[in-house]
């Protein structure tokens, strides 16, 4: 039985960029060894001929909205109707894992049984399959801190957790905005810890561009995102990593410290409504724009 079961919902193998970054992605998770299992879920092209080379397990016969963008519930539903594992890691199909996340998996999961483990990502320009056959992650991890970029509190790529949780999910569309805050806002009102596994781990997001949506723009503006705000409950239930309040580092699952920025998210999400209009919203635009102006990415 494997410890963890990776999924993911891949883009198209069409453009030579997007088939190189993620072919590189799941050769690293493969690479994590025999204790865990990898899904590429989904209809699109080139994702069954890929997973057969690369000798991962392909799902089919993925849901879909009627704009054909297929639905995080039904990827979540046919992942875990075929897990044998009890650890669950969904992640974007253009993430590299570098060796030590399973130790980290581990550790953490020997302090909890129940949490959701999340983190930032680091971006870095990849343009060329990695060769896995060396010791590849050491010259990965040194380019990542000295070229890469630790993104915001908002870049949230990645979600663990035991396979019993998130077997209801409203029918969100993968890729778009929304679905990933909701997450933590479910993970929340639950009452389950929410992990923050930044200072630990490293994942590395391989820089792409937005060809492959409307307009070659990012998602935030699709009507699909704002129909996956719709579903999660309003803007109001948008949460991200300034809401969560644990972490692990160190070897231990500690509390985050209290600072402005978090404070300043706090009071963001106590006046935010559900809707983006009104006076609750004017103030929560003024304490985010606040925010932003002084701690950008930090």
């Amino acid at each position: 039985m494997s410890t963890v079961t990776i999924f993911s919902a891949p883009k198209p193998f069409l453009d030579p960029h997007i088939k190189i970054i993620q072919r590189n992605a799941v050769r690293s998770w493969k690479n994590l060894g025999t204790d865990v299992e990898v899904f590429l879920i989904g209809d699109e092209p080139g994702i069954s001929q890929t997973a057969g080379e690369l000798k991962v397990r392909h799902l089919p016969g993925v849901e879909v909205n009627q704009q054909g963008t297929p639905l995080v519930s039904s990827i979540f539903s046919l992942a875990r109707q075929a897990s044998s594992a009890e650890l669950l890691l969904y992640l974007n199909a253009d993430i590299l894992l570098l060796p030590d996340t399973l130790a980290i998996i581990r550790e953490v999961g020997k302090l909890r049984d129940e949490f959701l483990l999340v983190g930032r990502r680091w971006d870095l320009d990849i343009s060329r399959e990695i060769d896995f056959s060396s010791d590849w992650a050491p010259d990965i991890r040194l380019r990542t801190k000295d070229h890469g970029l630790l993104r915001t509190y908002t870049a949230m790529d990645y979600f663990i957790f035991p396979r019993h949780l998130y077997q209801e999910i409203p029918p969100f569309a993968i890729g778009r905005a929304g679905w990933d805050n909701w997450m933590i806002f479910h993970a929340m009102e639950q009452n389950l810890p929410v992990i923050d596994l930044t200072p630990t781990l490293m994942i590395v997001h391989q820089n792409h561009d937005y060809r492959h949506l409307p307009n070659g723009e990012a998602h935030y503006d699709l009507v699909e995102s704002h129909q996956n705000v719709e579903l999660a409950g309003g803007i109001s239930k948008l949460y991200d990593l300034l809401d969560v309040n644990l972490m692990y580092r160190g070897g231990r699952i500690q509390p985050i410290r209290p600072s402005l920025k978090r404070f300043l998210r706090w009071l963001e999400r106590i006046v935010t409504p559900d809707q983006p209009v009104g006076l609750r919203w004017s103030v929560t635009r003024i304490v985010r724009r606040t925010r932003r102006i002084f701690f950008k990415n930090r």
